[in-house]
């Protein structure tokens, strides 16, 4: 049997490159979000390098990844630091990605297919266990999950190329929303309104739905990382 690679172990050999390299940007932007590394704080190469047990080429990699994100800037003489972001950016993200949501879920009640309603039905369901066993972890997963079922049955790939980009530039912190106390059973209700309006075909108000939801998101997320 060949042996597989340990998701905690950025350093395996047989681990491709650019799960390598998302690994380690998930794992800085983790400690961004969970405040352990401060706003201003500078990320050095090789001090990065020796705590994952990397080469500098990947961490360099990662830092790019994490620059187009908004996590991290470059500043002159300075190299890469960690953004110092304030309410009105952060919600101004919040709020196109909102938009951009609503639109995938308008057009998710108006074409997504009779198979993919009850997948998307099943889905919600299986959270409600995740809310009560209070696990962060795999409702996290699942809410990914949730979202780009949504974002597939919208049929659009330009659109799924503007939300995946847009995606990356808020990954991170919409991860912190689940910090907040009682988080997770509010997301699912949000949930609830969305998938009753999609099943129901009812374009205008999973639109709303979702936007409603993804402005929560950002609050949410905002009350959390910028007290």
């Amino acid at each position: 049997m060949k042996p597989t690679a340990n998701p905690a172990d950025v350093s395996h050999p047989r681990m491709p490159r650019t799960s390598i390299v998302e690994e380690l940007g998930r794992r800085v932007a983790d400690d961004i979000v969970e405040g352990v590394l401060l706003p201003g704080v500078r990320l050095e190469e090789v001090a990065l390098a020796d705590r994952f047990g990397v080469s500098r080429t990947p961490i360099r990699e990662a830092l790019r990844y994490l620059e187009a994100t908004g996590l991290v800037e470059k500043r002159p003489n300075r190299g890469v630091v960690v953004t110092r972001i304030g309410r009105e950016r952060l919600l101004m993200l919040f709020e196109a990605m909102a938009e951009l949501e609503a639109i995938a879920a308008r057009l998710a009640a108006l074409k997504m297919t009779p198979a993919e309603k009850d997948a998307l039905a099943r889905l919600h369901e299986g959270s409600f266990g995740l809310v009560h066993a209070d696990d962060r972890a795999s409702y996290e997963e699942l809410n990914r999950s949730f979202h780009e079922s949504i974002h597939r049955g919208a049929h659009n790939d330009e659109l799924m190329a503007l939300i995946v980009a847009m995606h990356r530039r808020v990954a991170s912190f919409r991860h912190a929303q689940f910090a907040v106390l009682g988080r997770l059973s509010s997301s699912a209700n949000e949930h609830g309104r969305v998938v009753r309006d999609i099943l129901s075909g009812d374009p205008d108000a999973a639109a709303s739905a979702m936007r409603d939801h993804l402005v929560t998101v950002g609050d949410a997320t905002a009350s959390y990382l910028l007290v």
